[in-house]
């Protein structure tokens, strides 16, 4: 393990905090791009190696601390039965509705379709060298649940809203079981940490995260203590110091630059 990463999860004092970027391989990236210009992101994904050899890049090019995961955080919706394509952003085929809740595979179905990112991992840690950390990440509840309704990230999620009726069901039943054996793949594959991204949830009230979400993410945190760490987009300070995160065992939060850090220390 990086020794300032582990630093920063211990709590201990440092003069220089270890960089990495939450999308270190990607469009910006001349390394990438030579990946991509003969394969399709979908590719650089679901072959292994390849998916190595992407998020392996950065770490080359600029000696960032931490390697990160290159995948995706749609696939355990594809692993469902939802359907995935890229054109060129996500996009899934299938739209959740109560009719296709009753035919989606279920979770001890679904997993085997994933085991590709824990062969990514593995292919990723062989090849990390011993002075770097290697993180993972699935997408959040509410962000997963808003793509499973919209079929794509789009505008206010007024149609995500509408369908709230289905979330409960959808969590309980495929998606939270989902989400656990997909985490304990990636920390069977090698990865450190397992980020929660759920960017969606920066759209949402903080009396609604409190009094829908945030179960759910106490559920994953106590499932994995101190092995998590959590983020959203612009996310109002008073999640973080609720009384739910304040008890659970994360490893960790995310800030974007719409966040006083003065708020949250």
């Amino acid at each position: 393990m990086n020794q300032r990463f582990k630093n920063v999860l211990e709590g201990v004092p440092q003069a220089c905090p270890p960089i990495w970027f939450m999308r270190q391989a990607g469009r910006y990236h001349s390394h990438y791009q030579s990946l991509k210009k003969n394969r399709s992101f979908m590719e650089l994904c679901k072959d292994p190696r390849l998916a190595a050899e992407t998020a392996l890049g950065p770490i080359e090019d600029f000696d960032f601390d931490i390697a990160i995961l290159f995948s995706d955080l749609l696939f355990p919706l594809e692993a469902m039965g939802m359907g995935l394509r890229y054109d060129p952003g996500p996009i899934l085929d299938r739209k959740l509705d109560g009719e296709l809740m009753k035919s989606l595979r279920s979770p001890d179905e679904a997993i085997s379709f994933l085991e590709f990112q824990k062969e990514a991992v593995i292919e990723t840690r062989a090849k990390l060298g011993d002075d770097k950390s290697l993180i993972g990440f699935v997408g959040g509840p509410w962000t997963l649940f808003s793509y499973a309704v919209e079929g794509r990230h789009q505008g206010a999620l007024q149609k995500t809203k509408k369908e709230f009726s289905l979330f409960d069901h959808f969590q309980k039943e495929f998606l939270m079981p989902l989400l656990k054996k997909n985490i304990q793949l990636q920390f069977d594959g090698g990865a450190e940490i397992v980020m929660v991204l759920d960017t969606a949830a920066g759209e949402l009230s903080p009396d609604f995260f409190q009094n829908h979400l945030a179960s759910y993410m106490t559920e994953l945190a106590t499932a994995f203590p101190n092995k998590l760490g959590f983020y959203t987009k612009g996310i109002a300070p008073a999640f973080y110091n609720s009384s739910n995160f304040e008890k659970d065992p994360w490893a960790g939060f995310g800030f974007d630059h719409r966040i006083d850090f003065k708020e949250v220390l």
